[in-house]
Order: C-alpha cells, then structure tokens, then sequence
C-alpha cells in the first residue's frame, strides 16, 4: 500500500535518491546535511509593464544548489505551475549531472511563474531583462551561468545575456549559455540531449548485447528533444519509431511512421494525433507498448510504482528529468529493465552548453564535427563510469549514477575544508 501512496514531490524524489547514495557510499553526517538541501535560494519579485499599460508582478526563483566543483549551471524555466520545490528538484539534478558528467561546475536552476504562450513577444523580453536585473549580482561567467530550459528560447537567453552585459558595462556572452550563433552560441546545441542519448542508447545496446539496427523506439513527448531523439534514432542507430505523444494524445504504428510526416502533421494541428496511417495511443498506453527502447522525454513521474511492472521495453532512456519514480525503479530493476537515468541520459544539453561557455571564455569557436566528436567521448565516458560503479555495488543503474556524482561532488567539499 505504501508504494501507491510514494511521494510525488520532486524534491523529496530528489532527496531520497540521494540518501540511498549517501548510504551505500558511507557518507559522513555532516556531507550527507550539506548535499541534502540547496547552497543559496533567492525569490524574487519583477514588476513587468504589460503591453496594456497595466503592471504585473511575477514571482521567481533562482536555487544554487552546490559549487564545490566550480560555477553553478542550470536552465531557466517559464511555466504557470512553477514551484521553488520543483527548482530545487532540478537544480540538485543538474549538480549530479554536471558531476557524472565530469564536468567543472555546480548545479543550478531558475524560474519564473507565468505562461509565456499569454504573453507578447515585448512582454516576454521585457521579463527576461526584469528576471536579470532581479538575479544580475548572483550570476556571472564564473559565478552561475543559465540556460534555456521549459518554455524559454534561444532569443530569451539573448536578451538575459545582453542586460547582463548593460549591467556589467561589458560584452559578457559566457554568462548565459543556449544562445543564437550570432551572439556566441555554440553549433551542435540544438539536437544535443537528444544526441548524447542517443549515445548513451547505442552504448547501453553494446552492454546488453541488443541490436539496434531495425529495433523499435517509443518516445513520449514531441517536443525540441522528442522530436530529434526520432530523428537521430533513425538517422544515427537505424532504430524504427513506432509511437511518439505529445500533451494531447500519442500515435501509433507498429510498422514504423516517419518522425518527419509527425513533425509536420504537429505543426499544422497542434498535435501528433490523428497522423494519416497510424492508430491512436494514450501516453498512458504509450509507456507499455513492446518495444526496444522507451524514450520520456516528457515531464516528471509519468513511470510510477502503479505502471513500472507493465514497461515491457528493454532500455528507458530518459530524456525527460525525472519520468521514474524511486519505487519505479526498484520494480523495473527487478524487472531486468535497463533504465539509462535522466541526469545521465540528457546531459548532452549541459555538456554542449559547457563548450559553448569553454567557446565564450576563450573567443575561439569549434566546427560541428569537433562538437559531435566531443559530445560522444564525454557521454561514452560517462556511461561507462556508471556501468562500472552499477557492477561494483550491485546496484540499478540510476544509484550507480548517483555514486559517481555524489562521490565527486563529496570529495570537492572535503578537500575544499568546507565538511
């Protein structure tokens, strides 16, 4: 009974994955107190003139939540339904992300509650710079650097970046990363969760001993990273997509549909649903259909304790940041499902971001090729550091994620003096 009653709180999700590392890794009290909560938590009011001429006040957040290991990084998400919990949540996620990924920085997360779909495009740039000007002093090229994430753009990332700079009294391009080109983005930032997962699937293949080529893929969510883990599924790994969802419904077609033709048909409808030649599916549906590799690349706590048994997919890459729940996890480890975890699966974004603030900081900027070839020996060394911490402690694959992050992130505090 316990488990249908688990907790959907991402935070105290967060929380408790990281108790069971602490555990198992023997983590004195005092870093086991220090890792558990977040370094710095700022709320903040922005006063936004509307395009009425009236005035509205929108709430934010920004949550650093360690630098042991160096500067903070973390995205910035525009929703309604934003949550200092759902902040702290992600921002504890990108601190082991950035830490499995061996990278040199700190986690980090911000947000803002408001529905950008409501707003101008003036209205929008006119909270992106209040959002700067609230949080300016706490931010900066060594300091903490954000990035797109839920429903803020490259062009938002342009105008945060350039208040920045007025700020500071200088050009500052590595203080905000998933930029435009034109003013320092990195090439290759685009398609770069979807690519690393799709590194981290062809080498979870390898391990497992399962080919690739012709195998079924399910991906839910067909939005910027479900739509190109279609496409590099197919382009990269010669996997056939069989069913992709978005908010309104999934489709399905066990003999494969064109990732292309469901982009199309969602961009002229609003929705995948009803693409001439497949069958309809719920996202529900969608998690239990018999395929090789599941993909979330959704929301948070769509694989629960009540659906986890009925995963018959052999790899779940998560795309999505946090899609399973810790009693989902248990059920599909036991279950001999390899569950590749979202903050190794999806860290092409942040490692891609990483070059692009390297590319700033050092005004000298990578071909395509150097970023991709970059992009797959990170996330292969990545992977492989999991799969051995996963052998040497018996554990899922996400716990071993968590030793190797958590380990790093420990070790930086210790030597630091601060525990």
């Amino acid at each position: 009974m316990s488990q249908l009653k688990e907790s959907l709180n991402p935070f105290e999700i967060a929380q408790a994955q990281l108790d069971e590392a602490a555990r198992i890794l023997g983590l004195d009290e005092a870093t086991h107190q220090l890792l558990r909560w977040p370094m710095r938590e700022l709320r903040v009011s922005i006063p936004v003139k509307m395009d009425d001429g009236s005035t509205r006040v929108f709430r934010g957040f920004r949550v650093q939540y360690n630098d042991a290991c160096g500067p903070t990084k973390g995205g910035i998400r525009w929703h309604p339904n934003e949550t200092i919990d759902t902040v702290r949540a992600l921002a504890a996620w990108m601190t082991w992300k950035t830490a499995v990924m061996g990278l040199p920085y700190g986690g980090a997360k911000g947000g803002v509650i408001c529905n950008p779909k409501e707003m101008s495009v003036t209205e929008q740039e006119r909270l992106a710079r209040g959002y700067v000007r609230a949080i300016g002093r706490f931010l900066g090229e060594y300091q903490d650097i954000p990035a797109p994430d839920v429903y803020t753009t490259p062009q938002i990332m342009a105008w945060m970046m350039d208040e920045y700079s007025q700020l500071v009294g200088r050009n500052a391009p590595g203080v905000i990363t998933g930029k435009p080109i034109i003013v320092g983005g990195s090439l290759g930032r685009d398609d770069a969760t979807a690519r690393g997962a799709c590194y981290c699937v062809r080498e979870a293949a390898k391990y497992l001993g399962v080919e690739l080529e012709g195998a079924t893929i399910a991906i839910q969510g067909y939005g910027n990273a479900g739509v190109f883990m279609a496409q590099l599924a197919t382009e990269l790994l010669g996997m056939t997509v069989v069913a992709v969802s978005d908010t309104k419904g999934g489709i399905y077609c066990p003999d494969g549909l064109s990732w292309k033709a469901a982009l199309e048909h969602k961009l002229e409808t609003g929705s995948v649903v009803g693409l001439p030649g497949t069958k309809p599916v719920s996202n529900e549906e969608l998690l239990e259909l018999d395929v090789t590799v599941l993909c979330p690349a959704a929301l948070e706590n769509v694989i629960t304790a009540e659906n986890a048994a009925n995963v018959k997919a052999r790899i779940i890459a998560e795309a999505a940041n946090g899609p399973t729940t810790p009693s989902a996890d248990e059920i599909l480890h036991a279950n001999e499902r390899f569950v590749i975890p979202d903050f190794l699966c999806n860290a092409g974004g942040v490692t891609v971001s990483y070059f692009e603030w390297v590319q700033n900081i050092n005004g000298y900027y990578w071909d395509l090729d150097t970023v991709h070839q970059r992009l797959d020996q990170r996330m292969t060394e990545a992977f492989w550091k999991v799969v051995r911490a996963r052998e040497a402690h018996g554990v899922n694959t996400r716990v071993a994620a968590y030793l190797v992050a958590v380990q790093r992130v420990a070790e930086a505090c210790k030597t630091r003096g601060w525990v």
